[in-house]
């Protein structure tokens, strides 16, 4: 039967979409929303002849997962994004947070709320722990999603390919650290403001609200993370818990002009971390349920 004939369809109407015919595709319509069908659209990023980027990310074979990751940001997790105006609509750009949760739930919210943003649109990088990889499917699943090695090298030739990346300088002191620590910022390391300053790209501060809850850890048991060659093992729930999640996405900051020590860059740094526990004192206050 031809396009025009089907069921409903009269001639001169503008044809309807292709029926699916693989499983995956099937799985595609049912789970992603025409909304973010369109968002993805106007991504507009360049791959090459296989659909992925020189690091790895595939919008196109990356619908199922994304779809999936929409449906639990908004039954889940039901995740309030605040401040999204403040990412800049392109160019490159430091995406600085709060890390916590065990996994990387955080970026993923993060990446889907610029992702369907009503301002403009983007799919961020995110840097991620070394270990990850590791990980049996793990790895590729993150890289084919945006996700990259947290390496310098990395993250300078992504922003002079005018990305935005996401970053978490606490790296695994803030993620693996016990729940009696919840938003207590820990020691930041200074390499995303050389990194700032040396290409010139605006810091936005992020303060991420929930994600402490959503697999809340009483203990690292260390004779199994050193078995496993991981930096920890916690104590924690198998599954993420349903906690409602809050992001709150700053002003940019800039970080112009030269510095004589390294004291000034940690200076600099701190900045970011004041504004970054600004913006969690604001979540918590405003926040009137933990799920």
């Amino acid at each position: 039967m031809s396009t025009e004939l089907r069921k409903g369809h009269a001639p001169g109407d503008a044809p309807p979409p292709p029926l699916p015919r693989k499983p995956v595709e099937v799985l595609e319509r049912l789970l992603v929303p025409e909304d973010l069908e369109a968002a993805l659209a106007r991504l507009d990023r360049p791959s090459g002849s296989y659909d992925y980027d020189p690091w790895g990310l595939s919008i196109e074979r990356s619908k199922l997962f994304v779809g999936l990751v929409k449906r639990l940001y908004d039954n889940y997790f039901r995740v309030t994004a605040h401040g999204l105006e403040n990412v800049p609509a392109k160019g490159r750009a430091l995406i600085i947070a709060n890390h916590s949760g065990q996994l990387p739930i955080d970026a993923t919210l993060m990446a889907m709320a610029m992702l369907t943003s009503p301002y403009a649109p983007r799919a961020p990088r995110a840097m991620i722990e070394r270990f990850f990889p590791k990980v049996p499917f793990v790895g590729n699943l993150l890289n084919r999603v945006g996700a990259v090695i947290g390496d310098p090298l990395n993250c300078s030739r992504m922003l002079e390919n005018e990305e935005a990346i996401i970053v978490f300088p606490e790296g695994v002191r803030g993620s693996g650290k016990l729940y009696r620590d919840r938003y207590q910022l820990q020691r930041f390391g200074a390499g995303f403001m050389h990194l700032a300053m040396e290409h010139r790209a605006p810091i936005v501060p992020v303060g991420v609200v929930g994600c402490e809850e959503t697999m809340p850890s009483l203990a690292d048991i260390k004779p199994i993370s050193r078995l496993l060659g991981l930096p920890y093992f916690p104590l924690t729930t198998l599954v993420p818990l349903p906690a409602r999640v809050s992001l709150y996405f700053g002003e940019p900051m800039e970080f112009a002009g030269e510095v004589t020590s390294e004291a000034d860059v940690v200076a600099r740094v701190d900045q970011v971390k004041d504004a970054i526990r600004g913006l969690i004192a604001r979540g918590l206050s405003e926040r009137e349920s933990i799920f």
